[in-house]
C-alpha cells in the first residue's frame, strides 16, 4: 500500500513540476524519465542507532539552538521548559533521480526539510521539545514505478527512522510523555513506527497523541494495527488524528482510485472504507467548524523563510468519505495540487489549532496520570 498511496502524491506533485500539457501529450512515461533513478538500488547498511547519539544525523534536537522546529510566527514562542517530548518525521523533501534515497548531506534536500519544519513541527513547541531527524527518505520517484528498488528505498528509509526513534527514546526522561506527529512520506514511515515499535508495548503508556497527517487511515482495517483508537474528543488522549485537504470543489478521485485497491493492515481491502477524519479546528472527528473557530493559518513568505498567521480564514468540515473539506481554496501558496489538494498545507492551515490542540491532549494525559 504505501509504494502504491506515495505514487499518487509524487504523481500530483510530478503535475506540479512537469506541467500539465506536458502530461496530457505524454502521460506517466514522462513523469518516470524525469523523477525515477535511472540506477539500480544500492543496498546500504543499517544505521547503528549510537549514530544518532550525534546531533548532526538531527534537524531539530533540543540541544541544537534555533533549529527551524523552534520558529514561531509574531505573537508565539517556543515554550522555554514544554512538558513532553516531541518525534517529528518530515515529509518527503528529496526529489532526484540521482539516486532511490536521499543522501544525509544534501544541502538543497535538507534546507527544503527545514522548511517543512518551520511550517509543520513548530506547531509544537510549546508542547514538547521536538526531536526530527534526518533521514534516507525515499525519493519520489520511488513512487512512479512498480520495481522492486521502490519497496527497498522505502524499507532503507524506515530503517533510519526507526534507528533514529530507538535514539530518541533512550535518551528522553522516560518520565516524559510523548508525542508522536509526521506529515505525508513521514507520516507513512509513522504508521510502520506504531505497528511495530509503539502498540502493545510499555512505552505506549507514555504516548499522548500521534498526528499521522496527510495520510490515510482506514477505520475499518488499519487502525486497530496502529494500537491506538480515533480521537473523537477535543480532551483525550492516548488517541491518533489523521486528516488531508482538500478545498471545494474537491476532486480526490486521483487518491481513492489506488487507495481502493490496496489492502488494510489487517488483509482486508481498502475499497469503500471510511477514513480517520479529524477536524483540526475541533480536535473531534467526524466534525464541521467555521471559519471563525480557526485560530490561525500560516502564510508564508514568498521565498517560504518565515510566515504570518491570521485567525478565521479557514474552515473545515470532514466529508462523506474522510477527507478533510476547507471551503473555497484559500491563497496559502502556490503549490496546491491538482484536485484542490491542500497536501502541502495540512498543518500550516490550522497551525495555531494544532499548537493548542497538542496543550490540550497533553493536560488531559497528565490528568489521567
Amino acid at each position: 500500500m504505501a509504494r502504491k498511496f506515495l505514487y499518487v502524491f509524487a504523481f500530483l506533485i510530478a503535475l506540479v513540476i512537469a506541467g500539465a500539457f506536458a502530461y496530457r501529450l505524454y502521460g506517466v512515461d514522462i513523469l518516470r524519465m524525469a523523477l525515477v533513478p535511472s540506477e539500480a538500488f544500492r543496498a546500504q547498511p543499517r544505521v547503528d542507532p549510537k549514530r544518532y547519539d550525534d546531533r548532526a544525523m538531527w534537524i531539530a534536537r533540543p540541544d541544537i539552538p534555533a533549529n527551524p522546529a523552534l520558529w514561531t510566527p509574531a505573537g508565539y514562542t517556543p515554550e522555554a521548559s514544554p512538558k513532553a517530548a516531541v518525534f517529528f518525521i518530515h515529509p518527503t523533501s528529496y526529489i532526484g533521480r540521482d539516486h532511490w534515497n536521499a543522501t544525509l548531506d544534501d544541502a538543497e534536500t535538507n534546507a527544503r526539510a527545514a522548511i517543512f519544519l518551520r511550517g509543520q513541527a513548530s506547531a509544537f513547541n510549546a508542547a514538547g521539545e521536538i526531536w526530527s531527524p534526518r533521514y534516507r527518505q525515499a525519493t519520489f520517484g520511488a513512487f512512479l514505478t512498480s520495481v522492486a528498488d521502490a519497496n527497498r528505498a522505502l524499507d532503507l528509509a524506515y530503517g533510519d527512522v526507526a534507528a533514529a526513534f530507538a535514539t530518541f527514546v533512550r535518551q528522553v526522561d522516560p518520565k516524559r510523555p510523548i508525542i508522536l506527529a509526521g506529515h505525508s512520506q513521514g507520516a507513512l514511515h509513522l504508521t510502520r513506527l506504531l505497528r511495530e515499535q509503539v502498540a502493545g508495548k510499555p512505552i505506549a503508556k507514555r504516548i499522548v497523541a500521534a498526528y499521522v497527517v496527510g495520510w490515510p487511515v482506514s477505520k475499518t482495517t488499519d487502525l486497530a494495527a496502529l494500537g491506538l483508537p480515533e480521537c473523537t474528543r477535543a480532551d483525550q488522549a492516548r488517541c491518533l488524528l489523521s486528516w488531508e485537504s482538500f478545498a471545494e470543489p474537491a476532486d480526490p478521485q486521483q487518491i481513492t482510485d489506488v487507495y481502493d485497491q490496496t489492502q488494510g493492515f489487517d488483509g482486508r481491502p481498502r475499497r469503500d472504507t471510511p477514513l480517520v477524519c479529524t477536524n483540526p479546528l475541533t480536535g473531534t472527528a467526524d466534525a464541521v467548524a467555521p471559519a471563525t473557530a480557526n485560530q490561525g493559518t500560516l502564510y508564508p513568505s514568498a521565498d517560504l523563510s518565515s510566515a504570518t498567521i491570521a485567525p478565521g480564514k479557514v474552515p473545515a468540515r470532514c466529508g462523506p468519505r474522510g477527507f478533510l473539506l476547507i471551503g473555497e481554496p484559500p491563497e496559502v501558496g502556490s503549490y496546491v495540487l491538482p484536485g484542490n489538494n491542500y497536501h502541502v498545507y495540512d498543518y500550516s492551515l490550522f497551525w495555531a489549532n494544532v499548537r493548542a490542540d497538542a496543550l490540550r491532549r497533553l493536560a488531559a494525559f497528565g490528568a489521567k496520570r
